[in-house]
């Protein structure tokens, strides 16, 4: 793992006391992590996180950190109590293969974001556990969530709105990596324009940059890139560890839940799927008929970040 210092810490600010509303101003295709504890369901919008990629939340009782990479494409939302304690996250400034390195304030231990796992300090190889969470567009969560809320523009001061190290104001309108997502290359280097990494040709097609939804259960990981779910026709069932699951490549989203059994078929939409009688959402799990599949923690990012924490042999191929 290559671990070096990039930025100065902070330069890119954490949200600390995020506060929410029931309207975004940014467009309806935009997009949002998606979060549901207990009785409350919340939206990041990845607008804003360019800017602070992490959030510190609570979510009906529950220490919650939203996290973002952009380099890798890396939405993760993690459970922050560990050993009965709450950890408050910031960006180190540090970057670990390319992917955001965290730090906690309370012992100042450094974490992987994508994995969760921490890699220095007092904490080192304690591992944070990952939510159910979805990356899913603002209409979509509009659409199967009108009573949820949306985090509010934070403001200030942010290195992601700069040229150089030092923190300018932000303007939330501006898109920092527009150019980095529509390039070949990835990586921080392909970013600042000094070069990029080499890639693995051998995984079926599979591009650094393509999209896979990471799951890890019975500690098996099992990466699936959403253009094999596409190639299927929107819907994959397979095993991870002792568990089925069924992911659904919809029209907002890759999205993966428990799957009790069923043989799931698409419907004419890029939404729906029908499954033992009824019509079921790809996006929420949700049936017709009352029914709804259980949303299984997972990491959404890009097939380089998944292959540098577990390897080529941990993706899905169809």
């Amino acid at each position: 793992m290559n671990v070096r210092q990039v930025i100065p810490r902070d330069a890119i600010p954490s949200v600390d006391a995020p506060s929410f509303t029931d309207r975004y101003e940014g467009p309806e295709d935009d997009d949002v992590i998606s979060l549901t504890v207990g009785d409350e369901t919340r939206a990041y919008p990845i607008r804003y996180l360019h800017y602070h990629e992490i959030v510190n939340d609570v979510v009906d009782g529950v220490p919650v950190a939203v996290t973002w990479c952009p380099l890798c494409g890396s939405a993760v939302v993690y459970d922050r109590r560990v050993a009965g304690h709450s950890l408050e996250f910031g960006v180190s400034g540090k970057l670990a293969d390319d992917d955001l390195v965290m730090y906690d304030r309370e012992t100042e231990s450094e974490w992987k974001q994508s994995l969760g796992t921490c890699i220095a300090g007092e904490l080192e190889g304690t591992e944070l556990s990952v939510l159910p969470a979805a990356v899913t567009t603002w209409q979509a969560f509009t659409q199967t969530t009108p009573d949820g809320s949306v985090m509010a523009p934070p403001g200030g001061a942010s290195e992601a709105a700069a040229d150089g190290d030092d923190p300018e104001p932000i303007d939330y309108d501006i898109q920092p990596y527009e150019r980095y997502f529509e390039a070949d290359g990835f990586g921080l280097g392909a970013h600042r324009g000094t070069g990029g990494r080499d890639w693995d040709e051998t995984l079926g097609g599979i591009g650094p940059k393509s999209v896979v939804l990471g799951l890890e259960l019975d500690g098996v990981p099992v990466g699936v890139p959403l253009s094999v779910v596409e190639s299927a026709g929107g819907v994959v069932t397979l095993d991870v560890g002792d568990q089925s699951v069924v992911v659904f490549a919809t029209d907002a989203g890759i999205h993966a839940f428990s799957n009790p059994g069923l043989a799931f078929e698409p419907m004419a939409d890029d939404r729906t799927f029908r499954a033992d009688g009824t019509t079921w959402d790809g996006v929420t799990g949700a049936a017709i008929d009352g029914r709804t599949l259980g949303r299984l923690p997972a990491r959404r990012l890009f097939a380089f970040a998944w292959r540098d924490d577990h390897g080529s042999d941990a993706f899905y191929l169809g």
